[in-house]
């Protein structure tokens, strides 16, 4: 069974775009609005004393990084059998609204004020994010013809719409939930996660045809398994290995920003501004911010580099990513050496860190995902695109592993441990570039 990807010719348009885009743009934006207000308030949460103002659970940092760790693992995990039940059973579309309703009451029931609540919302938003997250994105390619050059603007205009909910979300749910009570924040993303429902709901007239199941022929399904891998493709599987390696690595690091980042911003940094405290969890918007404002630049870099005739290849990108973002812990490095000195450290670090995390995050992210499209062996293609997502969770792992760590031997030695690591493997990838690129045998030229 496969997806069908159609478009009517007369479908309704926007901007040039289908109707349909803008449907799945703003379910996207609400979905994200929602998963990154509950994100950004998860660890200050659970460590909240139970006896202050707003009390949380009173966990330990140590405890809070691994619940943040065992989590955000599990909701990359989710999408394995989330596309699988999309290829199998309903079809993306259907399995997109699934995953809305489990997210709707997910996000409900943690703005319930409970210990055991919180773990069943946690629950449904996994199973939810599983559903929706590995699906949606599949629909917005499936809106264009192939070979319709739209396409990558609408998967653009379709990227924004994560950052701009990605964005709003800390600041809005974030600062409810520290000023007033953290449910009420967690109250906001449940509101955030309905609209974005309804969008979808009311918008299916614009998305005929698009993430329907469709029966594949039985004995092309028994040919199509039949085949064996040729020398070539055996080439790009071991390619893909080495991504995903390089995946791991990235998201290990990266992902100190929902925990270890998040508590240091709230315990140890100054964050008064004209005499007002800064919620902590406002910082988490830098990276959407960044991303708005710097997308197109750093796009443009990579479009000036392919023209001049220098291609640089997906590992390649993907390895300089890890080395600009390894480099934004040299300045959590100097923030834990200025606690030290003086018992707090200033906010300008967490933003030139978040700078650097984000240009990384620029080069390597947007070029994953086609990657593994271009490189994967087709009778194989569900498998890698399910093993990118084990990969993302391992490395969500990895980081709240790192940020356990960073409990016993320290800050400052913690982002100078990542800083080093990252450096040092990015190096190797690139010293051994050409012998990569060789056993890709031209895959990402031949795909264009």
């Amino acid at each position: 069974m496969a997806i069908a990807n159609s478009i009517s010719a007369t479908e309704k348009t926007i901007f040039g775009h289908p109707a349909g885009l803008f449907v799945l743009f703003f379910t996207e934006l609400w979905e994200r609005f929602s998963y990154y207000g509950m994100r950004a308030l998860f660890t200050i949460f659970l460590v909240a004393e139970t006896t202050s103002q707003n009390p949380g659970f009173g966990w330990t940092n140590e405890d809070a990084l691994w619940l943040y760790g065992w989590y955000t693992m599990l909701v990359y995990l989710a999408c394995i059998p989330g596309g699988w039940i999309a290829d199998n059973l309903l079809g993306q579309k259907k399995t997109v609204m699934l995953g809305g309703l489990l997210l709707c009451l997910g996000h409900g029931i943690l703005a319930l004020d409970g210990e055991i609540s919180f773990y069943v919302g946690c629950a449904f938003i996994i199973l939810g994010v599983g559903g929706l997250k590995p699906n949606i994105s599949s629909m917005v390619g499936g809106l264009y013809p192939k070979g319709d050059r739209r396409r990558d603007l609408g998967f653009y205009i379709f990227y924004m719409g994560i950052n701009l909910g990605a964005f709003f979300a800390p600041l809005l749910c974030g600062w409810i939930g520290e000023t007033y009570n953290w449910h009420y924040g967690f109250g906001l993303a449940a509101v955030g996660m309905i609209i974005g429902q309804l969008t979808y709901y009311f918008g299916q007239p614009y998305l005929k045809k698009v993430g329907e199941l469709k029966q594949q022929n039985a004995q092309q399904k028994k040919e199509l398994r039949a085949q064996k891998l040729t020398p070539i493709e055996k080439d790009r599987v071991k390619v893909l290995l080495i991504s995903f390696l390089m995946i791991i690595v990235f998201w290990g690091a990266f992902e100190q920003a929902g925990g270890l980042m998040n508590l240091y911003a709230k315990q140890k940094t100054d964050r008064m501004f004209m005499g007002w405290e800064i919620p902590a969890s406002w910082f988490q918007a830098l990276n959407a911010f960044f991303i708005v404002t710097l997308a197109v630049i750093v796009g443009g870099i990579w479009m000036k580099i392919k023209i001049k005739g220098k291609g640089a290849s997906s590992v390649f990108k993907i390895a300089v990513g890890i080395l600009i973002m390894g480099w934004g812990f040299m300045f959590m490095r100097f923030a834990a050496s200025e606690y030290e000195l003086l018992g707090y450290s200033s906010m300008h670090w967490l933003f030139l860190a978040y700078l650097f995390h984000t240009i990384g995050e620029l080069c390597a992210s947007p070029v994953s995902l086609s990657f593994i499209t271009k490189l994967a062996p087709e009778k194989y293609a569900a498998l890698m695109m399910g093993l990118y997502f084990a990969a993302s969770g391992m490395g969500n792992m990895l980081a709240a592993r790192i940020g356990v760590n960073a409990e016993a031997i320290g800050e400052k030695a913690t982002f100078t441990g990542i800083f080093i690591f990252c450096t040092v493997f990015a190096l190797l990838i690139i010293a051994v570039l050409k012998p990569i690129n060789r056993l890709m045998h031209n895959a990402e030229e031949t795909s264009n």
